[in-house]
């Protein structure tokens, strides 16, 4: 029996959600920052011996899944929790990483947990949890599926008591090394055809990784690659969830993904604030010291309005999935104005640190690299914006609409 109406049963641990946070800055002001090193100058992902020394330490310092049930070791914490929680986590790159709660994995985690069958949760979502695997989640496509899901055009036919999948997929992060794989395709070949998910085990017959696709930033295990699906054969009890419902699953994924990208990467930011306050106060130029400079102050004060504002509006956010809202629209704010607001933050933060800003010394480079794709990635702000848009105007549009059916009854009375 399918468990799409209810996620993975927890029960809170006994601790306030400040004292979870406070105990991951502390880990990762130990164990991760230290370790930074080993990636910077390596110029690739966190190997998988790093990660798996981190990840135990987690463990051992019982900071591991801030959002995984208890029963997989995790903190089993509430949104409102978790916000603080992955902020802290996000202050290093190498956080989120160590705790199992960086993407795509912890997207996957969210969508198993609230959609799978029992068993798919046990067989899929069980090892994920724990970090005994890796998974990557198969939706962009070349020509296809991207900001706009509906373009899917990877095809699932039915063949006997089963399915066989074919199509293109690209920017599959984590795709080298995964275990696991959520395929979306369409049911058929018509347009109008609905979508299902697809859960499989990897390496796989017909799962052939055409290229990792190297770009701006390289701290994601596995890379971004190109991967092609050919006539990849997989049982009926593959289908993630129920038949037919993959559009609706996607939004159950992205959602919430928006906002725990928001709330990693505010950790981030504000680890290149900190890193250009403590320059700027130090470093002399022009006679006084920088920060003593209208243009550089001016600069600090600009990023405590961002990182304020962002972390406001990641808290409401929070607090209205607690109350059990889907929240799809504030969501959406949330990713357009932190996602914006981390990338001018870091941007700041190199101006601030002049050529030393460009240079792997401090964390701030890596920062700004990796954060440019946050306006990209779960929705582009141009996607976002213009369905926020539509959203307001439609609410406008009936709220008139009753204004005006008002006067005329009371006209007519």
């Amino acid at each position: 029996m399918s468990s799409a109406s209810a996620p993975v049963k927890v029960s809170a641990p006994d601790e306030t959600a400040s004292d979870s946070a406070e105990r991951i800055r502390a880990f990762v002001a130990d164990a991760c920052i230290p370790r930074e090193r080993e990636v910077q100058e390596s110029g690739a992902a966190p190997s998988d011996a790093l990660r798996l020394d981190l990840v135990a330490a987690a463990k051992a310092a019982a900071v591991y899944g801030p959002h995984l049930a208890i029963e997989y070791g995790g903190l089993a914490l509430p949104w409102t929790a978790r916000a603080d929680a992955f902020r802290a986590a996000g202050y290093s790159l190498l956080g989120p990483h160590a705790l199992n709660c960086s993407a795509p994995d912890e997207g996957n985690h969210h969508l198993l947990a609230s959609v799978a069958t029992e068993a798919q949760q046990e067989e899929f979502l069980a090892p994920l949890a724990r970090y005994a695997k890796r998974s990557c989640f198969l939706m962009s496509e070349p020509d296809g599926a991207g900001a706009d899901p509906t373009l899917l055009k990877t095809v699932a036919r039915k063949q006997g008591a089963g399915y066989v999948i074919s199509g293109r997929k690209w920017f599959i992060t984590g795709a080298v090394g995964a275990e696991i794989g959520i395929i979306m395709a369409r049911d058929g070949e018509t347009e109008d055809a609905s979508a299902s998910m697809f859960l499989i085990h990897l390496p796989m017959k017909g799962v052939n990784i055409v290229r990792e696709m190297h770009g701006m930033s390289h701290e994601s295990p596995g890379g971004h690659c190109e991967v092609e699906l050919d006539n990849v054969a997989v049982p009926a009890d593959a289908v993630l969830g129920e038949p037919g419902e993959a559009f609706r699953y996607a939004q159950i994924r992205l959602a919430p993904a928006r906002l725990t990208h928001c709330m990693r990467w505010i950790g981030g930011a504000e680890r290149a604030h900190d890193v250009a306050k403590r320059y700027a106060i130090a470093r002399k130029a022009f006679g006084k010291e920088l920060a003593r400079h209208q243009n550089v102050s001016s600069m600090i004060a600009d990023n405590e309005i961002d990182l304020t504002t962002s972390r406001l509006m990641i808290a409401d956010c929070a607090r209205r999935l607690d109350a059990g809202e889907k929240a799809r629209h504030e969501t959406s704010l949330a990713k357009v104005h932190v996602s914006e607001a981390v990338f001018r933050v870091a941007d700041r933060c190199v101006q601030i640190l002049g050529g030393l800003g460009v240079m792997a010394d401090t964390p701030v480079e890596m920062i700004f690299r990796a954060s440019r794709a946050f306006r990209i990635y779960d929705g582009p702000s141009e996607t976002h914006r213009d369905a926020i848009a539509k959203r307001v105007l439609r609410a406008t549009i009936s709220e008139v609409m009753a204004e005006k059916g008002a006067h005329h009854a009371a006209s007519a009375y």
